[in-house]
């Protein structure tokens, strides 16, 4: 026996297996693994040795492309940076799809929802009158710009949002990702577009209720609730619901 083989500790994981036509079920799988070992290496593991035809969606295996998607012991993960090692040792570990989006195979779900929301979206806009020669970025402004464009699209906050996962309003509200895709917009000092009427009305803004879980998920540590969600409410708030300024607009609009 090798000193990596001696070391190695065997690891119990639950996998739900099946799909939508022939019905899904938990099947059990033991694995020896390495301190170092991330739960997709387990699922590699698996798929090498006992369940060749397991399905399951990755890509980069670094934290960058949000492919592995899925649910550790029922919470949204990326499983090539979730490590074995963050749980209890002697006890199995649950592996089930994100629960938001339609089952298409063991692991794997069809998230196809989210692009043809994208596609509906205002995109950035600016005419040429707008462009000043010598216009220049507020550091305030790039830091935001930064930290939104950290997104990497792997739909764990669209997955723990309650409005999505528990109610399913899919038609009503566009997800925690896209309200930090129109926060951007809104807030891009060169962006002349107006989406406020969308964002109140078609988007779904009012249906969240800031519980701060898709923050709580994100990967790329994105201050969706605060840095977004909340600006956006209050932009709302300010032109819809602020008795003065409703009033200043109608007395002094050209």
């Amino acid at each position: 026996m090798t000193e990596i083989e001696d070391k190695a500790e065997t690891v119990q994981l639950n996998i739900q297996r099946g799909d939508p036509d022939n019905g899904t079920y938990m099947r059990q799988y033991s694995i020896k693994v390495d301190s170092g070992m991330v739960i997709l290496d387990a699922i590699h593991e698996v798929q090498a040795t006992q369940a060749g035809d397991l399905a399951v969606r990755w890509n980069c295996k670094a934290g960058k492309c949000g492919s592995c998607s899925a649910e550790v012991n029922g919470k949204p993960k990326l499983t090539c940076m979730t490590k074995l090692s963050d749980y209890p040792t002697g006890k199995p570990i649950e592996l089930t799809p994100m629960r938001t989006f339609p089952l298409i195979k063991d692991l794997v779900t069809d998230v196809s929802w989210n692009y043809k929301v994208k596609k509906k979206l205002k995109p950035y806009a600016h005419t040429q009158k707008s462009v000043v020669q010598d216009l220049r970025l507020k550091q305030i402004d790039v830091d935001r710009m930064q930290e939104f464009r950290k997104c990497i699209e792997c739909y764990l906050c669209q997955d723990v949002c309650h409005v999505l996962r528990v109610h399913d309003l899919k038609d009503d509200f566009v997800g925690p990702r896209f309200l930090i895709w129109l926060a951007n917009l809104e807030m891009h000092p060169w962006d002349n577009d107006d989406r406020l009427e969308e964002i109140k009305e078609d988007y779904g803004l009012g249906l969240c209720n800031i519980t701060k879980c898709c923050t709580e998920v994100c990967p790329e540590s994105i201050n969706i609730t605060d840095n977004a969600i909340i600006p956006l409410k209050e932009r709302v708030a300010d032109r819809y619901y602020d008795p003065l300024k409703w009033l200043y607009r109608k007395l002094f609009r050209r």
